[in-house]
């Protein structure tokens, strides 16, 4: 088993994240306790929460996601998903007990270095729109990973995974997103090659209110097919 280690200057620690070459599985969206357990019993290796984002119909709140995570199986890790946050928002995701927070759009600023210093990886997100910015985060001590998503993230869209052979290829972590679903999820990964796999939607029941046990089973066992 590879590790990377990411060092992060400001706080003064390794973080180790697991590169191995099984191909990993997120399932985002979270919104109960019992959707906690669909993953339990499939083994995922992260469980994605949207947090600060009141346009989407799986946001929560801190406390109901301490809820979650407090259902989930030590081994999964949590991810708490957002959009341009600011620090004190990423202070309240740090402080809730998150592995990871996922960001769409902007990484806060600060003013001083020390104001800057975040405690847990940087997931950072990008869509067919901005894949362009890619190179900005490239070098970015804070950044553990990339999730690639379509133009739309949750919609359920799938993009052109073809624009991701255009991305060099690094150490980090490496999470393809947007439209995937039990009957795509193989061929997106004979195609990418990805560190790991994102769903949301693709997992949702029909009427798109909350996990759908079985599809979660589904999708789980065509990745690991």
């Amino acid at each position: 088993m590879n590790t990377l280690n990411i060092y992060n200057s400001n706080r003064d620690k390794d973080i180790h994240l697991d590169t191995n070459s099984i191909t990993k599985i997120k399932i985002c969206g979270l919104t109960s306790p019992a959707e906690a357990r669909y993953l339990n019993e499939n083994h995922v290796d992260f469980a994605g929460m949207v947090l600060f984002f009141p346009k989407s119909k799986r946001n929560i709140s801190i406390e109901q996601a301490k809820d979650i995570m407090a259902a989930l199986d030590a081994s999964i890790k949590r991810v708490a998903v957002v959009v341009s946050p600011s620090i004190e928002q990423i202070r309240q995701i740090e402080a809730a007990g998150f592995d990871y927070v996922q960001i769409h759009g902007e990484i806060p600023e600060t003013e001083t270095e020390a104001e800057a210093a975040i405690a847990i990886p940087i997931l950072k997100a990008f869509n067919v729109s901005d894949m362009g910015s890619y190179e900005k985060y490239h070098n970015d001590s804070r950044i553990a990973g990339y999730v690639f998503d379509a133009i739309e993230p949750g919609s359920g869209k799938t993009f052109d995974w073809k624009l991701v052979d255009n991305i060099p290829r690094d150490e980090k972590l490496l999470l393809l997103a947007g439209g995937l679903n039990p009957d795509n999820v193989r061929m997106a990964i004979e195609a990418v090659h990805p560190d790991g796999v994102d769903v949301s939607s693709g997992v949702e029941n029909d009427d798109k209110a909350g996990k759908n046990p079985e599809k979660i089973h589904d999708f789980v066992a065509a990745v690991k097919s």
